[in-house]
């Protein structure tokens, strides 16, 4: 068997991830993708994995071909990969088989919190001297990589409910034979490849099929989307966790964490936001099942330092400082504001949100009718609104009449900052693509000025 993969559509976070992954193991990687931007740009040249822009150029002849799911079947060089009758496999199924198979999975689900709940999980397994290996959508603050092997058994993975190839239509969780699992929440979202909330459900109900009866299935308390799934079949211990008084055995009142009716301890005050909390909450009952106490759990989240893109400070300058976070649902961006307002002195600056429309449901305006209350909290907003959308922002968002700022391009939306801001403003820029360098954009713009 060759040693060698060309990775197609290598600049995704989960499929450059897998790159550094298979280069660890021993494979030589390359790969092409349309276009490639920190921080995987950044942790693919450090490692030195190279990536061509070239989507048609000719596929090497001696390397197996992994599919990542932004390649479709339109494309010429999927075409010549058919057709030539090669072995090739999606990202999910190869990690699955080749690094998956022989580890104590620890998998996180739900719409939201995934990336940041895999990072405090792989935390507190890393402190407790457990060195997992893990695979997360974002880049840990602690560990300054995205993915790594690990020096034992235990793998934390973001499972992501996206569809796998397009060959291959099941959530990508699908492949990755975990032992627990998280349920964080669960909401309608990926509008181009699920009809509704219902076919979303079934496959976290396919999901639960492959956890073990010796496994175990940690889930969100009072999440009706959740007892659905759960209805559909579980063959494994249920944890559920939440602040309602009735969750067991986790619950969170305040800042401390119960365990069976029992106090375990505070969680430190650098978690900031109510769905953090609830993200560190389930860390812990991972962790547990993993062979963690919750007393360990609850030290090593102190020194917890976040995540690449979730509300990760760019710059500060004069006196405006400048986030970056991935938000990209209406759910997600008001809990996002919630978290920095929290942050925030009583009686400081604005909080100006700027949102970029980038994703395949939010440009489809499947949820323009929450965004109003989404953002209703913020002081100014400025909304990206490209001419193609095909729903118009300034209507949906009239409800925060004065402290809304509609902007057709990126040029403009930094024009209109600019003309703005003022110092003491906390700038919480939310995309989950790149938004063309806007926060850098802005923060040289800022200095210019200064």
């Amino acid at each position: 068997m060759s040693r060698k993969i060309h990775i197609m559509g290598i600049a995704g976070t989960f499929m450059g991830s897998l790159a550094q992954l298979a280069q660890a193991m021993g494979y030589e990687v390359s790969g092409r993708d349309q276009a490639i931007y920190p921080p995987m740009s950044t942790q693919l040249a450090n490692a030195g994995i190279a990536v061509q822009t070239d989507m048609n150029a000719p596929l090497p002849p001696d390397a197996e071909i992994i599919v990542g799911n932004v390649m479709r079947r339109d494309m010429p060089v999927i075409d010549e990969l058919l057709s030539s009758g090669r072995r090739y496999r999606s990202g999910p199924q190869w990690l699955g088989e080749e690094i998956l198979r022989e580890k104590f999975v620890l998998a996180v689900a739900g719409t939201h919190g995934k990336t940041t709940t895999s990072s405090m999980l792989a935390h507190i397994l890393e402190r407790a001297g457990l060195a997992p290996g893990f695979l997360i959508g974002g880049v840990p603050a602690n560990f300054g990589v995205s993915a790594r092997l690990g020096d034992t058994p235990f793998f934390v993975i973001e499972a992501d409910e996206y569809d796998t190839a397009f060959f291959d239509k099941r959530s990508k969780f699908l492949h990755y034979r975990p032992r627990g699992v998280v349920l964080n929440n669960l909401e309608f979202d990926h509008a181009d490849i699920f009809p509704d909330l219902a076919a979303i459900e079934r496959q976290f109900a396919h999901l639960l099929r492959l956890v073990p009866n010796q496994g175990v299935v940690v889930v969100a308390d009072q999440t009706p989307s959740l007892e659905r799934v759960l209805a559909q079949g579980v063959w494994s211990p249920v944890e559920r966790f939440g602040t309602d008084a009735g969750a067991t055995p986790w619950r969170l009142e305040g800042q401390t964490v119960w365990l069976d009716g029992a106090p375990m301890g505070d969680l430190p005050s650098s978690i900031i936001g109510a769905h953090n909390r609830l993200n560190a909450l389930a860390a812990l009952a991972l962790a547990r099942f993993a062979g963690v106490p919750p007393a360990i759990g609850l030290t090593a989240l102190a020194d917890f330092s976040g995540v690449a893109r979730r509300l990760e400070v760019r710059g500060s300058v004069g006196g405006v400082t400048v986030y970056d976070d991935f938000a990209h649902h209406p759910t997600a961006i008001a809990a996002t504001i919630a978290a920095l307002r929290e942050r925030m002195s009583p009686g400081g600056g604005r909080l100006v949100a700027v949102v970029d429309p980038r994703s395949n449901t939010m440009k489809a305006g499947v949820h323009q009718h929450e965004l109003a209350t989404a953002l209703a909290d913020a002081d100014w907003v400025v909304f990206h609104a490209p001419p193609a959308l095909p729903w118009s922002p300034a209507a949906v968002l009239a409800p925060l009449g004065e402290r809304l700022a509609v902007a057709p391009t990126v040029e403009a939306v930094l024009a209109v900052l600019l003309a703005g801001l003022r110092a003491g403003d906390q700038v919480l820029i939310m995309s989950n693509g790149s938004f063309d360098g806007l926060h850098g954009r802005l923060i040289d713009a800022l200095q210019g000025r200064s």
